[in-house]
C-alpha cells in the first residue's frame, strides 16, 4: 500500500493558497452541506466520546458544526486558516448560544504556548496540510502530557475493498494528500490507535495519547 501514498507538494506555499482560494469560493455550500446531509456529520460524531477537557483547541475546523456539539462542555479553542469559514462557523456558535476563542493561523505555526491543551481535535483537514510532519509537530507541541489527539481524515481501508478504496482515489483526485498516518504519528511521542469510522472503511479515526517523557528522564 505505501507506494499508494502521496508525496508532498513541491510548493507548499501554492497548495495551501489553491485550498484556501477554494475553500473561499466554497465556505457556504460546505456549510450549507454538512447541515443537510447526515453523512458529513456521521464521520465527524465518533471524535466527540474522546474529548477531555478542560482546554479543547480544534485546529481546521470549518464552519464550526464539530465545535456546536461540544464547545457549551468545554473551554474550546479554535484556529482555521481560511477567514470565511471562520466567519461562519463564529455566526453557527452564535446562533447556538455557544462561546469559543477562534483566530485565523496556520497549523504549522500554531499560537499556543506548549503543552497547552488536555485535548486537540484535527477532522477532515490533515490530508489538505502540505507538510505532514511540521503539521503534526505542532499538534504534539501544544498537546499537553498525557493528552490526546483526535483525529478524523481519510485513508485506505483495512481491508482493501473496492469501494473504500475507490472514495479514497477519490480524494486524491480532489487535491487531498494520502498519508502512512502509521508513520507520521511513530516520528513522535505518540501512541496511536487506529479504527475505521465510515465511508465503507475510508475514513478513519486516530486515537493519539501524548506519552509523558518527563516520568521517564
Amino acid at each position: 500500500m505505501g507506494g499508494r501514498y502521496s508525496g508532498a507538494p513541491a510548493d507548499k506555499l501554492a497548495f495551501n493558497e489553491r485550498f484556501d482560494r477554494l475553500y473561499s469560493r466554497t465556505a457556504r455550500a460546505y456549510d450549507l452541506a454538512v447541515k443537510l446531509f447526515p453523512v458529513w456529520r456521521r464521520w465527524l460524531r465518533p471524535a466527540l466520546p474522546h474529548i477531555r477537557g478542560p482546554r479543547v483547541l480544534e485546529v481546521s475546523f470549518g464552519t464550526g458544526w464539530l465545535l456546536t456539539q461540544y464547545a457549551g462542555r468545554f473551554e474550546a479553542h479554535g484556529v482555521e486558516l481560511n477567514e470565511p469559514m471562520l466567519e461562519i462557523a463564529q455566526r453557527n456558535l452564535m446562533r447556538a448560544g455557544l462561546t469559543a476563542e477562534l483566530q485565523i493561523g496556520n497549523v504549522e505555526a500554531l499560537p499556543y504556548r506548549d503543552e497547552s491543551f488536555d485535548t486537540v481535535l484535527n477532522t477532515m483537514a490533515f490530508s489538505g496540510y502540505p507538510d505532514a510532519n511540521a503539521a503534526m509537530a505542532e499538534l504534539h507541541r501544544v498537546l499537553k502530557p498525557g493528552g490526546r489527539l483526535v483525529m478524523i481524515d481519510v485513508n485506505y481501508p483495512h481491508d482493501a475493498n473496492r469501494l473504500g478504496t475507490a472514495l479514497v482515489g477519490f480524494w486524491r483526485r480532489s487535491g487531498d494528500l494520502i498519508r502512512d498516518m502509521h508513520a507520521v504519528f511513530g516520528g513522535f511521542d505518540l501512541d496511536a490507535h487506529d479504527e475505521e469510522a465510515g465511508g465503507f472503511g475510508s475514513v478513519h479515526l486516530y486515537l493519539a495519547t501524548k506519552r509523558d517523557t518527563s516520568a521517564v528522564n
